[in-house]
């Protein structure tokens, strides 16, 4: 193969990978200010989330953020098989605020059976004045998620955070919505 071939074969596959990078769909950038006190404590509730492959037959997914210090998270992501009373699947790492200031970008390492690494984005897109829901996404918008500090939430309540989301950009026929204890 001559270098010429080798040349315009890297420049089209460069092409092809900054074009795909342009169309590909992005999350909103964050932009409404997190409390690291107020939001990354305690635990929330998982009411709305887009089906994925981690989370077959999980129900009552919950997320428990534990500051550790002003730009450190610890994230621990747990959920019940098949029912709210079902065992236990749980999976947690260090979070790391990638925006201080703002903090609505958190990055946890995760490790899959305690020594497989899984790095994960997670964009705060929207939250309520008192901390009582928010909305985050990765960056690509790929997933969503719904959370709320109460895990039972009335149906206006429900339908009124997927319109929130909807109005996001997402396309909320993706969510699926799991049982609550």
């Amino acid at each position: 193969m001559s270098k010429t071939i080798i040349r315009r074969s890297a420049a089209v596959a460069a092409l092809l990978l900054a074009a795909h990078g342009a169309w590909a769909a992005r999350a909103p950038e964050p932009t409404k200010p997190v409390d690291v006190k107020r939001f990354y404590s305690g635990v929330w509730a998982e009411i709305g989330r887009r089906s994925m492959s981690l989370t077959d037959g999980c129900v009552a997914g919950a997320t428990r953020y534990t500051p550790v210090s002003p730009d450190r998270i610890e994230v621990r992501d747990t959920c019940r098989q098949g029912s709210p009373s079902g065992k236990e699947k749980a999976i947690g790492g260090p979070g790391r605020i990638d925006d201080p200031g703002i903090n609505a970008k958190l990055h946890v390492s995760y490790r899959l059976f305690g020594f497989i690494p899984l790095g994960r984005d997670y964009w705060v897109l929207d939250h309520d004045d008192d901390y009582t829901w928010f909305i985050s996404a990765d960056p690509l918008f790929e997933n969503l998620w719904i959370y709320t500090r109460d895990p039972h939430v009335d149906a206006a309540t429900r339908e009124r955070l997927v319109g929130r989301a909807r109005a996001l950009g997402y396309d909320v026929s993706k969510l699926e919505f799991p049982a609550q204890p």
